[in-house]
């Protein structure tokens, strides 16, 4: 049976990047942002630490080779319900360490950096 996915709030995700790093060294932690390219536009983060790799949810299938099973991979959307299905679908394609950041970009807009536009 797979382990649960962690949920990590934004404010938590320095934490996960630094203990997951340490877990995996020479691995740069990855935020995969799955939204779609207008909402990135409107809004959009670049965490400190993170390499941050923008790929639609529906593009991660036939994109998949383009992401490291290895690093540390945090999935970001909107409020957190498409980036829990790609963490999901990347845990079951043999993805070691991945979490969904909770809440995603407007949790991230309401509890960590209000500069960040809500939409």
């Amino acid at each position: 049976m797979q382990a649960p996915l962690p949920q990590i709030r934004p404010n938590q995700l320095e934490a996960w990047r630094s203990a997951s790093v340490a877990q995996n060294p020479g691995q740069r932690a990855v935020l995969l942002d799955v939204r779609e390219p207008w909402e990135r536009q409107v809004s959009s983060v670049h965490p400190a630490g993170f390499e941050r790799i923008d790929i639609a949810m529906n593009d991660i299938p036939q994109r998949l080779a383009e992401l490291d099973p290895a690093q540390p991979i945090a999935c970001l959307c909107h409020h957190g319900t498409r980036s829990q299905r790609v963490a999901l679908f990347l845990a079951q394609n043999g993805f070691a360490q991945v979490a969904n950041v909770a809440g995603g970009i407007d949790a991230w807009s309401r509890e960590h950096d209000a500069a960040v536009p809500l939409y």
